[in-house]
């Protein structure tokens, strides 16, 4: 190491951080107190949106070979655990803003048109990235989302559309999971049987309980059938292509039937590594719908239901937005197809022996 190593100052080039909050109400001649505050929290998720598209291209890298390493597969696991971490402070500092009151807010809030969160390029990259598709979004007062970009953004965030996306990529690695066929062991027979019989014991449930108005056991009864097709989905290659079609389902049926394996035995070791993964992917969508949802009710809580700066519909558009933007949906909903331990197709020895570490001497 040098004698004239580097200093921390220059190292984190902090002059140029911090110089870089300009306040549009100093430049109208008088300085609004909490306008330093709203730049200086809308900075910081930027630089966390750098740095989770900076873990989410590492990941997306990992997954775009044939075969994932089983070592790369623990750097993927520890990346897309720190991008959840990052949610939680992301989320952590919207609590932060709100010690701003509505009326500190409206103070300096004219200045900001028609600037919007709606122009992050980095959060749009962020959720292509993770695949979120142009005909999931909401159209923003009638327009496409990258109509409020500036030429540079757009051709930015509209190059990413259709490259592979994380989702695209573990459909593809759940795809070409071992397993789902053994010899002549039928798997997927014993356990659409024991599935089925759970379903319809729900079902039964809901039918004879006296607590349910009329209306609502024909809405719950409703919401059954829709089980029950996405149930036969699970095993019938038409069915399921059907459900994709109505947009019930977006996996493939070979991904989904993986998914729901690796769930049921995720206890066996050749399992638990994919385990993890799929439970990472729902706390990353769990995590950015939850903090869409906070934005949104900051949003009612600073403005009411004034529109907001970008032209949107403010608050409403924001929880709208929050539920449509969920990508591994698939994943969320696996639920509907687990049975309890007891009620699990037994695995072959041999397929069981098969997925267990060893060491010999």
């Amino acid at each position: 190491m040098s004698d004239d190593g580097i200093y921390y100052g220059d190292y984190l080039q902090i002059n140029k951080l911090l110089d870089a909050q300009v306040l549009e109400s100093t430049k109208a001649g008088e300085t609004v107190h909490d306008e330093m505050l709203f730049i200086i929290v809308h900075q910081s998720y930027e630089l966390w949106f750098k740095q989770v598209l900076w873990e989410l291209d590492s990941v997306i890298e990992i997954f775009s070979n044939d075969v994932v390493p089983e070592r790369a597969m623990g750097t993927a696991l520890g990346r897309l655990r720190r991008i959840n971490s990052i949610q939680a402070l992301m989320i952590q500092t919207i609590s932060v803003l709100e010690t701003m009151t509505p009326l500190d807010f409206l103070d300096f809030r004219d200045y900001l048109f028609p600037a919007s969160g709606f122009q992050s390029a980095q959060f749009r990259l962020v959720e292509n990235k993770l695949g979120l598709r142009r005909r999931d979004r909401l159209l923003l007062s009638g327009e496409v989302y990258t109509a409020r970009f500036d030429d540079s953004d757009r051709d930015l965030v509209e190059a990413t559309e259709d490259d592979p996306s994380l989702f695209d990529l573990v459909e593809r690695w759940l795809e070409r999971t071992p397993f789902l066929e053994y010899e002549d062991f039928q798997f997927w027979e014993a356990y659409r049987d024991a599935v089925l019989a759970r379903i319809q014991a729900d079902r039964a449930v809901v039918e004879s309980n006296e607590n349910l108005t009329d209306q609502e056991r024909v809405a719950q009864l409703r919401e059954f059938d829709l089980v029950f097709d996405q149930h036969a989905a699970l095993f019938d290659v038409e069915k399921h292509k059907i459900e994709q079609e109505a947009g019930r389902i977006r996996m493939s049926q070979r991904a989904f039937q993986a998914a729901v394996f690796i769930t049921l035995y995720r206890d066996e070791p050749a399992v638990q590594g994919a385990s993890r993964l799929l439970e990472l992917l729902m706390d990353l969508d769990e995590g950015f719908t939850t903090w869409r949802y906070r934005h949104a009710q900051m949003a009612l809580r600073m403005i009411g239901r004034r529109i907001g700066t970008g032209g949107s519909a403010g608050a409403r558009y924001l929880e709208k937005s929050a539920e449509r933007s969920r990508v591994f949906t698939d994943l969320l909903n696996l639920s509907t197809f687990l049975v309890p331990r007891s009620d699990r197709p037994k695995l072959p020895e041999e397929l069981v022996e098969s997925m267990r570490f060893r060491f010999q001497a």
